[in-house]
């Protein structure tokens, strides 16, 4: 990965990242320690999966005496100590989950994703920021009839955790059109690789394989997906600070659309065997088909995913087989 971006113009910084434990904040963590920035991470630990695998993506980081980390929710954080010296923020922290988001659990969305996001807004009204970027998701498309999906394409979610990543999105325009917060959304497209989230398919289906189990597939399989390798997503995240518009938002593909059978296909020429595939009914807020049109994250900023959907399967499938370490 291109380790110049940050570091043009503006030399070496003091940033936050929301979601540092997670998938891909770790990940983000780590390029920007190995880029010479020194990086405060926030993380509430949430239980939507074992905080332990959180506590696992930490422990390189946790060797860096540039990186610190704050375990504390953002709707209780003091901001005022936390943004001392702060220079830029990439927020990804949020309830993640489409199939979770529904009935009671609704509550935890709205105040992790946009009463959160609403709070961090805030905090940054009247400071000097580089930039403030904010994830987002493909999630916000729903079922778009209009494939691939560029940013002018109707955004009508079709499930409660889709909704709350729009909220935000709009919470990012608001506070930047009303206060002149820096913000840079980004629509992530299913990313996937070390450290992916236990929850999603990828890490079910490698994890089946591995251990000789069912595969539970929602839907027919025929469904398909833009997949997004963690590094082509980190990169496209540090590009997008850097050169990104303000009030603006952003695709950030994989340029890898095929089907669920496609990638189990992939998967057992992987494992050398083939696994017991169990088709279940079709989950709602499940979206058919995804495919970025990243035409314009490209001109603003040359964001061009470099992994291919082999290369980050076999990624991901040796991760696994390591346990889970890297």
């Amino acid at each position: 990965m291109e380790r110049s971006a940050l570091q043009c113009g503006g030399g070496l910084m003091k940033l936050l990242v929301t979601g540092a434990a997670g998938f891909i904040g770790s990940h983000l963590c780590e390029e920007l320690i190995a880029r010479g920035h020194e990086v405060v991470g926030v993380d509430c630990f949430t239980d939507y999966y074992s905080p332990a695998v959180k506590e696992a993506n930490l422990v390189g980081l946790r060797k860096s005496p540039r990186f610190s980390l704050c375990r504390e929710n953002l709707l209780s954080l003091n901001w005022t100590q936390w943004m001392e010296g702060i220079e830029g923020i990439y927020h990804l922290a949020a309830q993640a989950g489409v199939r979770a988001s529904w009935g009671d659990s609704f509550a935890v969305y709205t105040e992790n994703n946009v009463l959160a996001t609403q709070r961090l807004l805030e905090a940054c009204k009247g400071r000097s920021l580089r930039k403030v970027v904010c994830a987002s998701s493909s999630s916000v498309y729903g079922d778009c009839e209009e494939i691939p999906m560029t940013e002018r394409s109707p955004v009508k979610p079709i499930s409660p955790y889709g909704v709350t990543k729009l909220a935000c999105e709009h919470l990012c325009r608001l506070y930047w059109k009303n206060y002149a917060v820096p913000t840079v959304a980004l629509r992530y497209f299913t990313v996937y690789g070390p450290r992916q989230r236990p929850d999603m398919g990828f890490h079910k289906f490698i994890s089946a394989l591995l251990s000789g189990g069912t595969l539970h597939v929602y839907g027919d399989g025929k469904q398909t997906r833009d997949f997004t390798f963690v590094s082509d997503a980190v990169s496209g995240t540090l590009l997008a600070f850097e050169k990104g518009k303000e009030g603006e938002v952003y695709n950030i593909g994989g340029g890898s659309r095929v089907s669920v059978k496609q990638v189990l296909i992939l998967l057992e020429e992987m494992s050398g065997g083939s696994g017991r595939v169990v088709y279940e009914d079709t989950q709602k807020g499940d979206m058919k088909h995804t495919l970025a049109d990243i035409t314009k994250a490209h001109r603003a900023f040359g964001y061009e995913p470099r992994v291919t959907l082999a290369q980050g399967l076999e990624a991901e499938f040796t991760w696994l087989q390591k346990g889970g370490r890297c």
